[in-house]
């Protein structure tokens, strides 16, 4: 068999993109605490089948209102103790007081967690808007002014390529994001968004409002269309048509629909590796197989130093 065409160096044949293999880039995941015995299990099989890819960070979520906060603590605190991975932990601004977060945080300081990723958040189950707790704070900013008095904690935060719901315009965004930075923040995580031009143009217009901190894209394989239509709506992430279109009729074929959302991340990432891009953050959903396949997809390969213990 005579095989001819096949791409290298991150070249482009036949609309065929690979990684650039002199362009190595780095990985962060996100995991949500689980919420039974049998769920922990699954998850920590799929950090364990992740940890080899050397990721920067792991990062686990806090559930609106706090309500996964003592399962969040317990989770990145076994990270921290039981694997050579470098945990970080969500924390918001909802439904606690300023008292109860530096309780909060003097806990992960001296468990060793020195690295939040600070959200204003999600309103509680049953509100329709974000309300500043009594005591507490108005917002992101003023936690991340907070974080930073305490203790010095390495500080990630959220941005929105495709404007944050509540914001009041695209430039009142990009400004709140360069307060973020101003406050603390050490690098900003997008939404989820699928068009690699979208996160492109973000980029360029916070650069050019200031923001000097790395802006890392957040990717979100497709493990099912009708959550992330779902995720769309609440975070006003804009679902292609052709996105629409190629995941029709696969709700109940999973196998098909894995294949298929693989590539299209891949295709994204690989795009963005193109344009330059070197830092990916992917929404793993506490699964593992189809991050894997996109960051082997990138070029990165195991590393036995970073198996867990």
């Amino acid at each position: 068999m005579i095989m001819s065409g096949i791409p290298v160096e991150g070249t482009e044949s036949s609309g065929l993109l690979v990684a650039n293999p002199s362009s190595r880039v780095d990985v962060s995941f996100e995991f949500f605490p689980p919420t039974s015995d049998a769920l922990a299990e699954k998850h920590w099989q799929a950090l364990e089948r992740l940890a080899p890819l050397g990721p920067k960070f792991v990062s686990v979520t806090y559930g609106a209102g706090g309500s996964t906060r003592e399962r969040t603590h317990a989770l990145v605190s076994k990270i921290r103790r039981e694997t050579t991975l470098e945990p970080a932990a969500h924390l918001t601004c909802v439904g606690a007081t300023r008292e109860e977060i530096e309780e909060i945080i003097g806990q992960y300081w001296d468990s060793g967690i020195k690295h939040l990723v600070a959200l204003r958040g999600d309103p509680p189950e049953g509100y329709q808007s974000f309300a500043p707790h009594p005591g507490g704070f108005s917002g992101s900013v003023e936690l991340i002014e907070f974080l930073k008095k305490k203790h010095d904690f390495e500080v990630s935060v959220g941005c929105y390529p495709e404007i944050h719901p509540d914001a009041r315009s695209s430039l009142a965004d990009i400004d709140y994001l360069k307060r973020k930075m101003d406050a603390g923040a050490t690098r900003a995580i997008t939404q989820f968004f699928f068009d690699p031009e979208v996160y492109l143009r973000f980029v360029d217009r916070a650069r050019a409002h200031g923001i000097t901190i790395p802006i890392v894209p957040g990717i979100l394989p497709v493990t099912s269309y009708s959550k992330i239509h779902q995720f769309s709506k609440q975070c006003g992430t804009q679902v292609p048509a052709w996105l629409t279109h190629l995941f029709e009729e696969l709700d109940d074929d999973p196998a098909t629909r894995n294949l298929v959302a693989a590539m299209v991340a891949s295709e994204q990432c690989l795009q963005l590796q193109r344009a330059g891009v070197r830092d990916f953050h992917f929404y793993t959903l506490n699964r593992a197989d189809l991050v894997y396949s996109v960051c082997h997809t990138l070029g990165l390969r195991p590393q036995k130093d970073n198996i867990t213990d």
